[in-house]
């Protein structure tokens, strides 16, 4: 029964690669890479809200947001043949991503201004 899963995942894989000229595994791998620096630019960006700094909140919010993103601009690049949905999937995901950031971005400072 594994063996039978493992090839059907291994035909998958192929069939994006020959299709789509996608390769999941770089995928998976930018994915995985751009983790830490997802967390730690959150980090990052929040701190520096709490403390005011905005030379640093817009550095850090740049590379969160350039980590939520790399994987779906690995696709949009490198990827041919993708139908049509994929691409507004992919532009929903960044869109999510950019909303997401300037929400956060947002609602700090109000937060921080509660407290005092």
């Amino acid at each position: 029964m594994l063996e039978y899963v493992i090839s059907k995942i291994e035909e998958l894989l192929q069939a994006a690669r020959d299709n789509y000229g996608v390769n999941p595994v770089v995928f998976l791998v930018i994915y995985l890479v751009c983790v830490p620096f997802f967390y730690y630019s959150l980090f990052r960006t929040l701190r520096a809200l709490a403390k005011k700094i905005g030379k640093e909140v817009m550095l850090w919010s740049a590379i969160f947001l350039c980590a939520n993103v790399a994987p779906f601009l690995y696709v949009l690049f490198f990827g041919r043949n993708i139908p049509w949905w994929v691409y507004i999937i992919i532009a929903i995901l960044i869109g999510q991503a950019v909303l997401s950031l300037v929400m956060k971005l947002r609602r700090m400072p109000a937060a921080g201004a509660k407290g005092r």
